[in-house]
């Protein structure tokens, strides 16, 4: 069973940093798409950026330009490098993985953000 383990998350103030880390393990099978959702108290669950096995990425309009996803295909990790935080973008923040060749896919359980005003 895949296993997705988040961690860098915390407190920080609006407009600063954090960066997010994603690593999958018992992985025997190739990773295709990784991706970061966030699910604020009281709201669905979102898209926040998807990037597949060859680098291409997508945002959601609300962190262009503020936050970039990456990975290491060596590594079985994928980042997100968030900037010039705001308050808004408070969540708990997952990871996800397709994997194989039905691309099976699995979560991480979440790490908490939190932007003070």
């Amino acid at each position: 069973q895949v296993q997705l383990v988040e961690s860098g998350g915390g407190l920080v103030q609006a407009g600063g940093s954090l960066r997010l880390s994603c690593v999958a393990s018992r992985v025997s099978a190739s990773i295709n798409a990784m991706g970061w959702y966030r699910q604020a108290p009281g709201k669905q669950r979102e898209l926040v950026a998807t990037i597949t096995s060859s680098g291409s990425t997508n945002y959601a309009d609300s962190v262009k330009d503020r936050f970039t996803i990456s990975r290491d295909n060596a590594k079985n990790t994928v980042h997100l490098q968030m900037n010039s935080l705001k308050p808004e973008d408070t969540a708990v923040y997952y990871c996800n993985a397709f994997v194989g060749f039905v691309a099976t896919l699995y979560w991480g359980q979440g790490t908490q953000v939190t932007v003070s005003s």
